[in-house]
């Protein structure tokens, strides 16, 4: 897959996932402040229960004006205040038939900052998410606008070890007339596979101190999306011996394919960014069973954040075409 291609699933992946989660929370919160407005009665209730939870949350008997008795549970921040045994102020919606509860102390707001602080956070991640593609492309386009001098280019194959990233890494080993070398990772381009582990003739773009990023552009005219900075050494922790056409193959690799065939890859590109959705939405889940206690909100929060944020992230670290 092409760059441009991996640069646009991504932006749609963080815009489309957080957009879904703001709907989710902002929907919460919108009722949340709905029924707290309608709340203009209150009540003295009595704190039966407290230091509930990770949270220390209390639990609250309160009686409404029709003499109906309700127990609840209360997220508050004042837990020092609030032990049992202490008169706890509630307020409800003298209308309702079965009336919900609110903290009457304005300053106990933690049901409400439950849903508009992780609001504000995944905005927040979306901003920094959406930011490093546009940073990427912006990056990308100044440095092919520069002189261009001619290198040798070796295309290298790398592998990672890390889970949450894309294991495959593509390199350049760029050799001057003086015999130097430089490495510089890359986006995977379809283009490099007439190219594998063979020198090339390329022209290098913001060739300076050779510290900063530099487009390489291949002999066809395309041009490849750096990653990372210019390095005077070789990645020996990420480089594999083999060809970059080696790296995920298997016994497909040891065939000869008929002229005319359509090979498709081994792994496509969109079952493994499915995995990596699936496998953030489980992660939703157990940081929903040990943050939120399991709740229906804080699990469809969790999982469309994790399930966002994981396929964002793998995509960002350059998988493989």
């Amino acid at each position: 897959m092409k760059p441009s291609r991996v640069a646009l699933l991504g932006v749609v992946v963080i815009v489309v996932g957080y957009a879904l989660l703001a709907a989710w929370l902002g929907g919460h919160a919108y009722a949340y402040a709905g029924a707290r407005d309608r709340a203009t009665t209150t009540a003295s209730g009595t704190v039966v229960e407290d230091g509930i939870g990770d949270e220390d949350d209390i639990r609250v008997r309160w009686t409404d004006r029709a003499g109906h008795l309700h127990v609840q549970r209360f997220g508050i921040y004042d837990t020092g205040r609030y032990t049992e045994g202490r008169r706890f102020p509630v307020a409800y919606d003298p209308h309702a038939a079965d009336p919900r509860g609110f903290p009457a102390d304005p300053e106990e707001t933690s049901a409400e900052d439950d849903l508009v602080v992780p609001l504000a956070g995944a905005g927040l991640g979306a901003l920094a998410l959406t930011g490093v593609w546009a940073w990427r492309g912006v990056r990308f386009r100044l440095t092919a606008r520069r002189p261009g001098r001619p290198m040798t280019a070796v295309v290298r194959a790398g592998q990672r070890t890390q889970g949450w990233r894309a294991p495959e890494t593509t390199w350049l080993a760029l050799t001057d007339g003086d015999g130097r070398t430089v490495w510089q990772r890359v986006m995977g381009h379809p283009a490099l596979d007439d190219h594998d582990h063979e020198p090339v003739e390329v022209t290098v773009h913001g060739w300076a101190d050779a510290r900063r990023p530099v487009v390489v552009e291949l002999p066809d005219g395309t041009r490849l999306v750096p990653l990372g900075r210019l390095r005077r050494s070789a990645p020996l922790h990420e480089l594999l011996d083999g060809p970059r056409s080696a790296v995920g193959g298997g016994l497909r690799d040891a065939f000869v394919v008929p002229d005319g065939t359509v090979v498709r890859p081994a792994r496509a590109w969109w079952r493994r960014a499915s995995l990596t959705a699936g496998a953030g939405a489980v992660v939703g889940v157990v940081m929903s069973l040990a943050l939120a206690e399991g709740s229906l909100t804080g699990t469809v929060g969790f999982v469309l954040a994790m399930g966002t944020l994981l396929p964002s992230v793998w995509l960002l670290s350059a998988p493989q075409p």
